[in-house]
């Protein structure tokens, strides 16, 4: 080979090794902070990043398991993870740096209003539990450690005139974990928000020989509004959303959302934004709660936080105004 020749075919694989490492740079990677197995948020992460992994062009999406909405928050805040679902209670106090958050503001920005979760109380049938009050004295689960569950729940406990530390013999499992433990009989009760039908519960309802009960609590509403704000909402969890429930369920409900840090470029956020609605089909066929998101749920209200401005622009396009 002369020297011509090697410098040439040098001067290539330069040039093809440059090629590539700018196709490398192009392509991104999005982590999306869900949940626990047994809840909602985790199939339906799963569910929402292969679609972005399928419609984007060089995107890699993956769903992450982690406690729930207060590790989703902390990681989209500090820049470890991309998109996080969580509850709009436990947003509102991260962006504010209050309760789980005292460390500091985290600068979030909602990308979607999605659906609202419900609060379960789940107990035994015959087990002298009927309201929120008659869980003083009790084995309960109040959600996992890093879960808005457990922000929730503590509110509730609070509204119902109880001490979560002094009149509880507190547990801190996940919804997996809770259903378990009931089942085995190591806790009475547990609290558990997400959607419905939430799989962990249902495996629990359709259980020989358990009869589940839900334990009304929409009572409590006015209360815990009163205290933080209006994020709560009284609703009913239908009769038949589980093996075996004969009656409606007066519960409590929030809104979930999709944030993300308020650095993320507008195309991405916008990309993500759009995909999410003009894919839903795909994603109601992975969870039926995926049928709530509509954009007539979009506005400040509901989201809590300030809006990502490539969301604002997507919703702008779709005659929805923001602020």
């Amino acid at each position: 080979m002369t020297g011509k020749l090697k410098l040439a075919v040098a001067a290539f694989a330069v040039m093809v090794l440059a090629a590539g490492g700018v196709a490398a740079q192009q392509k991104k990677n999005i982590s999306i902070g869900t949940g626990g197995t047994g809840g909602v948020y985790y199939p339906l992460g799963g569910g929402l990043a292969a679609v972005l992994s399928k419609h984007l062009p060089n995107v890699t999406a993956t769903a992450e398991v982690t406690g729930g909405s207060v590790d989703n928050l902390k990681l989209v805040g500090s820049g470890q993870g991309d998109v996080g679902f969580t509850m709009v209670d436990a947003a509102l106090d991260a962006y504010k740096g209050e309760d789980k958050f005292k460390s500091g503001k985290l600068p979030l920005r909602t990308l979607a209003v999605l659906y609202p979760n419900r609060m379960h109380v789940v107990a035994l049938d015959g087990g002298g539990i009927e309201k929120v009050a008659d869980l003083k004295g009790k084995r309960v689960s109040t959600g996992a450690p890093g879960s808005a569950t457990e922000v929730m729940a503590f509110r509730l406990i609070e509204a119902a005139g109880l001490d979560k530390d002094k009149d509880l013999k507190r547990e801190r499992l996940s919804v997996a974990e809770s259903v378990n433990a009931i089942k085995d009989n190591k806790i009475d009760a547990f609290f558990w928000v997400g959607g419905v039908p939430t799989a962990g519960v249902t495996d629990l309802a359709a259980t020989p020989g358990t009869k589940m009960k839900l334990v009304d609590h929409a009572e409590l509403v006015d209360k815990m509004n009163a205290k933080y704000g209006a994020l709560y909402v009284g609703n009913v969890i239908k009769s038949g959303s589980y093996p075996g429930q004969t009656k409606d369920s007066k519960n409590i409900d929030v809104w979930n959302t999709l944030v993300v840090n308020e650095k993320m470029d507008n195309d991405t956020a916008y990309a993500i934004t759009k995909t999410l609605f003009e894919k839903k089909p795909d994603l109601v066929a992975v969870h039926k709660e995926a049928e709530n998101i509509d954009l007539k749920n979009q506005n400040e209200k509901n989201a809590a936080l300030p809006f990502h401005p490539g969301a604002i622009k997507y919703f702008t396009e779709q005659g929805i105004k923001l602020n």
